[in-house]
């Protein structure tokens, strides 16, 4: 099967992911042999639970520095020190320092999270990037067929982020949120290796719907989505109070998983390069709080 590439915008290079459990990945979603184990056991959200206790263990501290030195990870970066994480959960979904991740000033929306993005001009552009000839579900992917048309013509960026990535995802824009709403389900996972075998996981498995409120966007959608390992989506941020661009939503758990962004037709104008290697089917690597795009002139 062919290596996931990425453009990383901050090297100005194309690179090629190092995928955390590759072996795992290609066997149950790539080996028709996996296809037991998968839906048996790794879909479950006890095997979730079950992966997700073993990391909170404080034996698996001796699994933190060896994942720092192999994956490149900089530790000046960190709010906390290494050494001072109880267990591997807890340094996965570690905070950073704020100079670590700035918020870029100018644009009027940035990336939610670290990670590989996805960005369309129009959310229904998405069908074919992984799954050629398979139908994008946009109603069921938001459960709401009222919402899926309303937003079926705007924007929509996918954010996908690995477990080698900073594990707390953020608000792109200024606004005010609403509660956030659980649409359960299993929990596959939503690398490009499982994606291109069946793009239906993004609106199968378990995700969370929120509802942000902006001055001169409309009304924006983040989707958090849920995978194997990833049975907890945790929200930080309080209903009903207004945040800030880049302000931060929650975390997740253990495991690599994804976030999408909603705008309404008209809204934004989504990032030049953004757009152009999303049109080769070749995901963007950028940080948190870099910028996603700007209000399109139609929309103020």
């Amino acid at each position: 099967m062919e290596p996931i590439e990425y453009f990383n915008r901050h090297q100005n290079r194309t690179e090629t992911e190092q995928v955390y459990g590759e072996g795992f990945l290609r066997f149950s979603y790539a080996n028709p042999l996996g296809a037991l184990p998968l839906h048996a056991m790794v879909k479950r959200a006890a095997f979730s639970r079950w992966y997700g206790e073993r990391m909170n263990r404080p034996s698996t501290r001796s699994k933190i520095q060896p994942f720092i030195e192999e994956y490149g990870l900089d530790p000046d970066d960190f709010a906390d020190s290494p050494e001072s994480f109880p267990h591997f959960n807890a340094f996965f979904y570690r905070k950073l320092k704020p100079q670590a991740r700035p918020i870029a000033p100018r644009a009027d929306v940035v990336f939610p999270a670290d990670g590989r993005h996805l960005g369309f001009a129009r959310a229904s552009d998405i069908r074919g990037v992984f799954v050629k000839g398979q139908r994008f579900d946009l109603a069921k992917l938001l459960g709401d067929d009222a919402l899926a048309s309303r937003f079926a013509d705007g924007s929509l960026v996918l954010s996908r982020l690995c477990p080698v990535d900073y594990h707390r995802f953020h608000f792109p824009c200024a606004g005010t949120p609403g509660e956030s709403q659980l649409i359960n389900g299993p929990l596959f996972s939503v690398s490009p290796i499982a994606l291109r075998r069946r793009l239906a996981y993004l609106w199968e498995n378990k995700r969370v719907l929120t509802r942000l409120e902006t001055p001169n966007l409309g009304l924006v959608l983040i989707l958090e989505i849920g995978a194997t390992c990833v049975g907890s989506i945790h929200q930080t941020y309080e209903a009903g109070k207004p945040v800030e661009k880049g302000a931060e939503k929650g975390y997740f758990a253990f495991g690599g998983s994804s976030t999408m962004t909603f705008f309404e037709p008209g809204a934004v104008k989504l990032s030049t390069d953004l757009l152009e290697h999303s049109s080769h089917q070749r995901e963007l690597y950028a940080r948190v709080g870099s910028e996603m795009g700007h209000a399109s002139p139609i929309s103020v």
